[in-house]
């Protein structure tokens, strides 16, 4: 594992030959890049995950990354922990979670590929973070899943696939928040630009009660091999409250498009759905529409444009859409 300081190196230097450091020399070291950490291996890599700091970089050269990796390093908003490398540098294990940020709040994932099993990248209490571009397949359980009041988090132009392989109903390509409780706030999170399925097990997205103000935008979703379990029959389920849902693009289902659900009062409501393209050709289901609203009334409601649009099934919506 090697770090680089580049400009600190280069003002020791100065100061060996001046005999001291000049005021703006000072200034400068004040504000220096902190450490590129180069990893090569999975140890490398679960020592860099404990001693990062603020503004560090963690790069992952291609390789195999045996094991369980996990960090509770928090960053800030303004000077971000950053773990990178290309998909070919793969993170894998045969159990338990393939990455877990366990409180590192204000961290960028981005480029690598996380396989193999229990979960893949799991958010817990981490406010802030950062997925990109990362390849995420081959998990008994869920994808990418922002838990315990992990907010403001994004996860973008990513590839999600391959999820669920216990057969439980528990692959959710990206899951936000926990059921049958409210007191998870994992809130205003966004989701945008990815490609969740074929093959995975529950639906692409599930937005649980007691989650807010959250975004699903841009995203390509194939439904193919919704397991039926635990009610996944639609590529996203919403259950917390005032999300927006727009310019997706969906294929393959056993039933619905896009639904929303009312598991506690007060729940699944506010959502605006708008720009939305479902292809239903071949579902089996009991309304096959593309998007289901199953609580709909003054104090919970649904918005569905006009801009939302529909192939096969049995229809748009069932409530009256907004111009």
């Amino acid at each position: 594992m090697r770090t680089r300081r580049p400009l600190l190196t280069a003002l020791f230097a100065a100061t060996a030959a001046t005999g001291g450091l000049t005021m703006a020399a000072t200034a400068t070291a004040a504000t220096a890049p902190a450490r590129t950490i180069e990893v090569s291996t999975a140890a490398e890599l679960k020592t860099a995950l404990t001693d990062a700091s603020p503004g560090d970089t963690i790069h992952l050269a291609d390789g195999t990354y045996s094991g369980n990796f996990k960090t509770s390093v928090a960053a800030s908003a303004n000077s971000r922990i950053t773990l990178t490398g290309s998909s070919k540098a793969v993170l894998t294990t045969g159990g338990g979670y393939g990455l877990h940020l366990n409180g590192a709040s204000y961290w960028t994932v981005k480029g690598v590929t996380v396989t193999g099993g229990q979960k893949g990248i799991m958010i817990d209490s981490a406010r802030g973070v950062v997925v990109d571009t990362v390849t995420v397949h081959g998990l008994d359980m869920e994808g990418v899943h922002f838990r315990r009041s992990s907010s403001d988090g994004v996860i973008k132009n990513s590839r999600i696939y391959d999820t669920g392989n216990d057969d439980r109903g528990m692959g959710e390509g990206v899951y936000v928040g926990s059921a049958n409780t409210l007191s998870d706030k994992s809130d205003n999170v966004q989701i945008t630009a990815n490609t969740i399925g074929p093959d995975v097990g529950g639906e692409a997205i599930d937005l649980k009660e007691g989650t807010t103000g959250g975004e699903v935008s841009g995203n390509t979703f194939d439904g193919k091999g919704l397991t039926g379990n635990n009610y996944d029959d639609s590529w996203i389920d919403v259950k917390g409250n005032n999300y927006i849902v727009e310019n997706n693009t969906g294929k393959n289902t056993t039933n619905n498009g896009y639904e929303t659900h009312s598991q506690q009062s007060g729940w699944g409501c506010g959502t605006v759905f708008r720009g939305n393209k479902s292809t239903l050709t071949g579902a089996t289901g009991d309304k096959q529409l593309a998007i289901n609203v199953t609580n709909h009334s003054g104090s919970c409601k649904t918005t569905v444009h006009a801009s939302n649009t529909v192939t096969g099934g049995k229809g748009l919506t069932n409530i009256t859409v907004t111009p």
